[in-house]
């Protein structure tokens, strides 16, 4: 049996809550990253945006066994201090506005499933 909650009930959850919930999610999440305190929070927020949008659970993409690997942490460090914190910002209002007028809704959720990688170059 199946997780996932019915079409019509994502669909409900989008229109009456899940379209202004998730402005406040990702601007709580983005707040959390740019703090050095606040990224592992900011980050499990991130990768739970399909989530409070539309009741959609994530799926992971990608496996260590299928060679799929992650950047070094250094890396990652270095991609968030100079590109990620800022770039998140862009992605999340472009994903955010794309949301909200229905028709941008699959390019929107396209984006925040890619969101942590734009964050800190993170593969799931």
């Amino acid at each position: 049996m199946s997780d996932q909650r019915s079409l019509l009930v994502r669909a409900l959850w989008f229109l009456l809550v899940g379209w202004w919930v998730t402005g406040i999610w990702l601007s709580a999440a983005w707040l959390l990253n740019v703090t050095i305190i606040g990224i592992p929070l900011g980050i499990k927020m991130i990768n739970k945006v399909p989530l409070v949008l539309t009741l959609k659970r994530r799926d992971r993409l990608v496996e260590e066994s299928n060679g799929g690997s992650q950047y070094s942490l250094v890396v990652r460090a270095v991609w968030f201090v100079f590109v990620g914190w800022w770039a998140s910002g862009v992605w999340t209002g472009v994903a955010y506005a794309l949301s909200v007028t229905i028709v941008g809704l699959p390019l929107a959720i396209w984006m925040y499933n890619k969101l942590p990688f734009v964050v800190s170059l993170y593969q799931y």
